[in-house]
């Protein structure tokens, strides 16, 4: 079965100052492209999920998709929102969704998600906490995920409580789920990339 990765990227960035996450750069590359390049050898191709900047996106090589109906603005209705918009363009059975600001992916991810099988939600668990941005979805529950988000629902875990979910163990690799939240954060992932290439 393959495997449409979509990158969430329609945050509001409101502890960024409103920034769009996926294009602060860390590195000299923007955040999105960390993830994309994690993610592309993972999956059969890859989507950006977002509400603005859909130029910029695009030039990640990438189609853009938007999170729903003429959405935009002030009005950001939270990741499940940029699922559904993944999951309506998805042309593969299973849709492999990440945050744009998680430069440190596993590289793994997908195969590891996978290999739970036999549900309808993978979802990441880092040791410590449930990731659930980090998801492999099938793209047949795209219904279901309209209606909750039309019944008023926004958290994510809610959504999967309604269906068959498998957490899948990445404690051995909690770093890869940190997430740029602030320009602390920025900081110190500047700082782990030196360490690394240095």
């Amino acid at each position: 079965m393959t495997i449409t990765g979509v990158i969430l990227a329609g945050g509001a960035g409101r502890r960024m100052g409103g920034v769009d996450k996926g294009l602060v750069e860390l590195a000299g590359k923007p955040l999105a492209r960390h993830v994309l390049d994690a993610l592309a050898p993972q999956v059969d191709t890859v989507l950006v999920s977002a509400n603005r900047n859909a130029v910029e996106y695009r030039k990640l090589g990438c189609a853009v998709v938007g999170d729903g109906e003429g959405e935009g603005g002030e009005d950001y209705r939270g990741p499940l929102a940029g699922m559904l918009g993944g999951m309506k363009k998805a042309a593969t059975p299973l849709a492999l969704f990440v945050p744009c600001d998680a430069p440190f992916l596993p590289t793994d991810l997908a195969a590891r998600l996978r290999a739970a099988g036999g549900c309808d939600i993978a979802v990441a668990h880092d040791g410590e906490r449930l990731q659930p941005v980090f998801c492999l979805l099938r793209t047949t529950l795209a219904d279901s995920l309209a209606q909750f988000l039309a019944d008023g629902g926004r958290k994510i875990e809610l959504w999967f409580d309604r269906h068959n979910v498998r957490r899948v163990d990445f404690s051995d690799n909690p770093g890869g789920f940190a997430n740029i939240n602030s320009p602390a954060d920025l900081a110190r992932a500047e700082e782990k990339l030196k360490c690394h290439h240095g």
